[in-house]
């Protein structure tokens, strides 16, 4: 942690993540602008201790280097220093994953998540697709899969109640593992969550690429504040085997609308 404390004294980093939270996955062309009196040497060096903190993640699309906000770390810290008694109320004041209205076309409409735990790969596949891991991370709802590319792939309430639906599109052990999302009611079209499995030595990285919307969403809105406290929990638990505890409902902290 004390890595991301030195990247948010820069006020020219803390410049760079404003820029990122207000539309994000921006090219370093973009982001030259952000600091018009730096050359892009110094700009590509801001970035890179960014990207090393783990507070900015980049993603390929097609020639370019998108560079996304990932926001985990500060709410690592977050969910370390601040009671949970105050949650309901610094939760609001603090997302740093809000977003202005979209215009780009869908592809660009995505949110980039990444996170390091300490586990192995084994360990980290079976929290992703196990029920009786998941209800202890992701909100308290249990994955309920067959794990058959094709099949349905949803989350449930422990009274049985559909709260995600979807449909499991891609599988690979260990690695990789992507499926449609839906709110069911909404009347809008299934998003796309992807997880991909990268093993550091004794570490894992864990990305979480959530896109494939249709548009600014009340789902695509929503889930960017969503994701803060599942991740938490997930390191929590796979460092720890304990729970992490924090008091947020469910409807507020996976659909924010």
């Amino acid at each position: 942690m004390e890595g991301v404390f030195r990247a948010l004294a820069d006020p020219n980093r803390r410049a760079l993540l404003d820029a990122l939270r207000e539309r994000d996955g921006q090219a370093l062309s973009e982001l030259e602008a952000v600091l018009p009196g730096m050359t892009r040497f110094g700009v590509m060096k801001h970035l890179r201790v960014l990207a090393d903190t783990g507070l900015v993640t980049t993603r390929r699309d097609g020639r370019r280097k998108l560079h996304f906000l990932n926001p985990v770390p500060i709410r690592l810290i977050h969910d370390r220093w601040i009671s949970r008694y105050a949650e309901p109320m610094v939760g609001r004041l603090a997302h740093l994953k809000r977003t202005l209205e979209a215009t780009g076309p869908m592809s660009e409409l995505k949110h980039v998540y990444e996170i390091y735990i300490r586990t192995t790969p084994e360990r980290l596949w079976r929290a992703l697709t196990d029920p009786a891991d998941t209800e202890h991370y992701y909100h308290g709802l249990h994955l309920d899969a067959s794990l058959v590319a094709g099949e349905p792939f949803g989350f449930r309430e422990p009274g049985g109640a559909l709260r995600i639906e979807g449909e499991l599109l891609e599988i690979e052990p260990g690695r990789r593992l992507a499926h449609s999302f839906h709110f069911p009611g909404y009347e809008e079209k299934p998003s796309r969550v992807t997880y991909l499995i990268d093993q550091l030595g004794e570490t894992c990285r864990l990305t979480v690429i959530h896109d494939e919307f249709e548009a600014e969403t009340v789902t695509y809105r929503g889930v960017s504040s969503g994701w803060f406290p599942i991740l938490s929990r997930l390191k929590t638990l796979l460092e720890t085997g304990e729970p992490l505890r924090i008091d947020m409902p469910a409807e507020a902290a996976i659909a924010e609308s």
